[in-house]
């Protein structure tokens, strides 16, 4: 079986769009609100680990913006490490940090945040 990528094409383009479109609101207007719907989910399998990302940062198209949930009942809004996650081997080695196919958010990524803080996790339906 083949490996999924864990960010498709058209995702890292939406995601860099975002990161775009907020450094403009942030240059026009210090008060503006940037605050977009999650692009990509990314979870661990096997764990309670989530990523809700929104954004990526251009300069360095390997840092992702979004929510960070370890499982450790402390989900925070931050910065992650495509590649890190990437080289993450889960299981023995036999599991990988996986992409939620099916994934559409129904909420801006700060509605996530404040539902996360209350319930101690990140939780999509």
């Amino acid at each position: 079986m083949a490996r999924q990528v864990m960010i498709l094409d058209s995702q890292r383009a939406e995601l860099l769009a975002n990161w775009k479109r907020g450094c403009e609101l942030a240059a026009a207007d210090r008060d503006a609100e940037h605050d977009p719907r999650p692009v990509v989910k990314l979870f661990n399998p096997c764990g309670a680990a989530t990523w809700l990302l929104t954004e990526l940062v251009e300069d360095n198209p390997d840092v992702a913006f979004g929510l960070c949930d370890l499982g450790h009942g402390c989900p925070e809004l931050g910065y992650v490490s495509l590649s890190e996650l990437a080289e993450l081997r889960l299981f023995g080695g036999a599991l990988y940090i996986e992409r939620d196919e099916h994934f559409t958010a129904s909420k801006t990524i700060s509605e996530y945040a404040a539902e996360a803080r209350r319930l101690r996790r990140i939780e999509v339906c």
